[in-house]
């Protein structure tokens, strides 16, 4: 492990095909936006490294495809994930209305309780809305989850999205810690982001 690194986070994303998902984490990581993005087939995967309150992190994100056919993929997928967002379209109502089935699946598999939640309401660029801000946050509170709207092609919410997920990882020392790490992580008492502006955010207590 690099010398200044804290841990290395496992990191999943799902949700339905097309909500965007592989788009969010081509902004987060390498900062661009392909209007073409295509679907994924069956695991894609990226690593960054984020500074949270002076901690850095290692991040090993994998993004899913959401369609049927690939699902033989998942228990595999979601063994030792501390962390996961779950993606839907603003847009399209029935990728909303599919979030319960997202979480069954990932209660099912996980390996780890205290897994952190973070649900995000992609495409808000877009006009055509089916799905109202307070209808995610509601979900969100109920499903204890953390929530966000975001933009991959416009990159609101992106990095908030991750590094608030990241943070709340960081603030579960049972999800990362190893009976060989000494604990060195060094938080700020601020619950929401820790002074950054992330002002869509909403910490579910």
């Amino acid at each position: 492990m690099d010398e200044d690194v804290l841990t290395t986070l496992k990191l999943l994303i799902i949700g339905e095909s097309g909500v965007g998902k592989s788009s969010l984490l081509l902004r987060f990581t390498d900062d661009t936006f392909d209007p073409e993005q295509t679907a994924t087939i069956g695991v894609d995967f990226k690593v960054k490294t984020l500074a949270i309150d002076g901690n850095k992190a290692k991040l090993a994100i994998w993004d899913t495809a959401g369609q049927e056919r690939f699902r033989t993929l998942t228990p595999s997928y979601y063994r030792g994930a501390q962390g996961v967002i779950l993606v839907y379209d603003v847009t399209k109502r029935d990728t909303f209305s599919k979030l319960e089935n997202w979480l069954n699946e990932l209660e099912t598999y996980t390996t780890r309780n205290e897994i952190v939640k973070m649900l995000v309401g992609n495409k808000i660029d877009k006009d055509d809305h089916e799905v109202d801000r307070n209808e995610g946050l509601k979900f969100a509170r109920k499903h204890s989850m953390l929530f966000i709207e975001a933009s991959a092609k416009t990159k609101d919410g992106v990095q908030c999205a991750f590094e608030e997920l990241v943070e709340k990882i960081l603030q579960t020392p049972g999800l990362w810690e190893s009976e060989n790490q000494s604990p060195r992580v060094r938080l700020g008492e601020q619950e929401h982001g820790g002074g950054r502006a992330c002002g869509g955010y909403c910490s579910i207590p």
